[in-house]
């Protein structure tokens, strides 16, 4: 089946576009990541979303779709999981999403970063974490507590990257690289972290979280990623059963000091700087601190 009599409903114009239900949604975006409709219809569903928006129940239908597809990571019932999502990569500030992961892994969790690069001129987790000398998956498989791994989305969902990539076709983003901040790679229950850069944002994935009943924890990150920038203490929200509870309040106000972190953001660097705070020679940036609390609190609920 195409996805034409969805176009017509989807691409006509920011005032002039109407939203498909959950079922629809589910529907187009499963077309899209069986491979069964064309470039063209593709770059014309990431243009029409792009300029229409996403409602919360497409959202949640093109989860739908995408966890149907999956092919999932596994833990014991017993094992507590974090899914932390790394799409951004750093830009002006080191990413540290591999530090937050081994902090997570050593309060005994089980950690599974996935991701892939989404811009050639950022430095990725995955260049970190091979600067570590972790390599990334190469199959789906069962994680352990208090092991941390990296799943790239290819392994995951072959389709997804190919909408992802699309992004370096027509230099716009579309609606996998939200997916993919929100999404579930796990066969159970995990505790999703996810992150905004603007405010818009977190009310989209607010309310898909809501609307779908997920276990998360929502803040704003640093340049995209998951981690709570080093330099400011940012608001974390917990999401469970479809309610929202404050668990973190934000800083405000000027710094009054600025954390001991590289002011280089390649990958060596990087790397020999997390591994100086796991060696403790160096402090854990206190806002970072604070996350990996805000996610065992958030694991309780």
């Amino acid at each position: 089946m195409a996805i034409a009599h969805y176009l017509k409903v989807i691409g006509r114009g920011r005032d002039g576009a109407r939203a498909i239900d959950r079922a629809q949604a589910a529907d187009l975006m499963g077309q899209v990541l069986d491979g069964n409709v064309s470039d063209l219809e593709i770059g014309a569903f990431c243009l029409a979303m792009r300029i229409k928006g996403e409602t919360p129940e497409e959202m949640a239908g093109f989860l739908d779709a995408t966890h149907a597809r999956l092919r999932p990571m596994r833990a014991d019932a017993s094992t507590r999981v974090v899914v932390l999502p790394t799409y951004n990569g750093a830009r002006k500030l080191p990413v540290l999403t591999p530090l937050l992961a081994a902090l997570l892994a050593r309060e005994g969790l089980a950690v599974v970063v996935h991701g892939c690069a989404t811009e050639s001129a950022r430095v990725t987790t995955q260049e970190v974490l091979a600067a570590m000398g972790q390599a990334p998956l190469h199959d789906v498989r069962n994680v352990q507590a208090g092991e941390q791994v990296f799943v790239p989305t290819e392994v995951l969902c072959p389709g997804l990257k190919r909408l992802l990539d699309v992004r370096r076709v027509v230099g716009l983003r579309n609606p996998a690289h939200s997916l993919v901040k929100l999404m579930n790679p796990m066969a159970g229950d995990a505790l999703l972290v996810g992150s905004y850069t603007h405010p818009e944002y977190a009310v989209s994935m607010a309310n898909t979280w809501a609307l779908t009943g997920a276990r998360a924890l929502l803040l704003r990150g640093t340049e995209g990623e998951v981690v709570a920038d080093a330099r400011r203490q940012p608001q974390i929200d917990a999401f469970a059963h479809g309610a929202r509870r404050p668990l973190v309040q934000g800083q405000t106000g000027s710094l009054m000091q600025l954390p001991d972190v590289p002011t280089q953001i390649d990958a060596v660097t990087t790397a020999r700087y997390i591994q100086r705070v796991l060696n403790g020679q160096l402090p854990v940036p206190a806002p970072i601190a604070r996350q990996v609390q805000a996610a065992l609190q958030a694991l309780a609920l």
